[in-house]
């Protein structure tokens, strides 16, 4: 069997498969499909049927499966013997590249557990009296960075306060668990959106870890309610593609079919604030993000957040950031160190790596009504932040795709922080 296969149990997986074609192989893939499992064309929805408006994934039946056109993948329903059969027969073709079971995504927010709320509000109260111990002395102490009553500590450490640009024409897709449609600092904003989660109508959120992630990539540049700023392209046009239920979790069909999506009404930048705490990399994921790159996309998504740096565990980045196509993202603190809970480069494979950090502990940004805005961590804020900063350089610049990618990394802040936990720096704004 071609080592490029994937190994898994039949009886395990015996369901939904991504089926990989090689780049221009598509009608030969499509044929062998045919041939070997009886799943042929005419089984198979294609997003170009769709157009702009994206694959309606409730209307896939499974009787066959969904082609996505952009990004030269079908996702086919397979029994075991189907399976079975075009495993065996794959190295008869070379117009496939892998087969891989579907697997879940889930949104990457701050770790929790069950005594978390507990030991937050200890926290909260212990700094509050280190930080009034501090003033009674007259000490100079504090944080490198530090919300304000008008900025967060993130719009200042990347210097987005500074920038004289808004991400206007640019398109930003952030796909998470949708938006607060009736949130005040967006209800006036124009927003194209698009569920891609089955028995979900609209983009509502009913989870808050989408709206946040938007809010900090695209929010306003002043507040409905005149507090802190805390968006940062502001000027872009924001797409919401909700690929994650209200429970944070969501199947590989409704990702991929966002970035098809995505890529179909031309978003340059994509948010993704979701993976999955798998060491290995997808054949479908790698190249999907590279003919991204190849269309003028660029996919930045979260490095992960499995590390327990404390108790000596550094983590991996997860799938999909750990593919070399996509952007992955690590998170840093207020006083710039790594955060905690940040997946590390596991130096799998070149270029599997972290590539870039941004601001992920006690980000500030908004959240389904009525509590309108909420702190919280990952390296899921953190992605935003670049998403949001790849938006202005993509204005400032004309640049897309990977000499996108380029800009952020060359000018990314240089910390005294290992690669393999930052990459190539801090992101920062043009």
């Amino acid at each position: 069997m071609p080592s490029n296969l994937t190994e898994f149990s039949m009886e395990q997986h015996a369901g939904r498969f991504i089926v990989t074609f090689c780049e221009g192989g598509k009608a030969q893939a499509l044929s062998f499909l045919k041939k070997t499992t009886g799943v042929g064309k005419a089984q198979l929805m294609s997003s170009r049927d769709f157009g702009f408006a994206g694959v309606d994934v409730a209307q896939a039946g499974w009787d066959g499966g969904v082609l996505f056109e952009h990004l030269g993948v079908a996702v086919v329903q397979l029994d075991g013997s189907q399976a079975s059969h075009l495993l065996r027969d794959m190295e008869k073709t070379s117009s496939i590249l892998a087969v891989e079971p579907e697997g879940m995504m889930y949104a990457l927010d701050e770790p929790e557990g069950p005594s978390l709320e507990y030991l937050r509000g200890f926290r909260d109260a212990a700094n509050a009296l280190y930080d009034l111990a501090l003033r009674r002395q007259g000490s100079a102490i504090a944080a490198l960075f530090d919300d304000t009553a008008t900025d967060t500590w993130g719009l200042q450490a990347t210097g987005v306060l500074a920038s004289r640009y808004s991400g206007a024409g640019i398109k930003v897709a952030v796909l998470d668990t949708g938006l607060d449609l009736q949130h005040p600092d967006f209800i006036d904003r124009t927003v194209v959106a698009k569920s891609f989660v089955p028995g979900a109508a609209t983009v509502q959120d009913g989870h808050g870890h989408g709206t946040h992630c938007a809010g900090t990539a695209c929010g306003p540049r002043a507040t409905a309610d005149d507090g802190r700023r805390y968006g940062v392209a502001h000027g872009a046009e924001l797409h919401v593609g909700k690929v994650l239920a209200d429970d944070g979790s969501g199947a590989d069909t409704g990702i991929l079919a966002a970035i098809d999506w995505a890529i179909a009404n031309h978003c340059q930048v994509v948010s993704m604030s979701l993976g999955s705490d798998q060491p290995t990399t997808s054949v479908a994921y790698e190249t999907v993000g590279q003919r991204a790159l190849n269309a003028g996309t660029l996919l930045i998504a979260a490095a992960g957040n499995n590390a327990r740096r404390s108790a000596g565990n550094p983590g991996f980045v997860g799938r999909p950031a750990n593919s070399r196509s996509f952007m992955a993202v690590g998170a840093i603190d207020h006083d710039l160190h790594i955060a905690d809970f940040s997946a590390q480069d596991s130096v799998l494979a070149p270029g599997t790596a972290v590539d870039i950090a941004a601001p992920g502990v006690d980000v500030y940004s908004s959240w389904p009504m009525p509590a309108r805005t909420r702190i919280i961590s990952g390296t899921s804020m953190a992605t935003p932040h670049v998403a949001g900063i790849a938006a202005l350089w993509a204005e400032a610049t004309g640049a897309r795709g990977a000499a996108l990618w380029q800009r952020l990394i060359a000018n990314a802040r240089t910390l005294p922080l290992p690669v393999v936990d930052v990459g190539r720096g801090l992101v920062q704004a043009p």
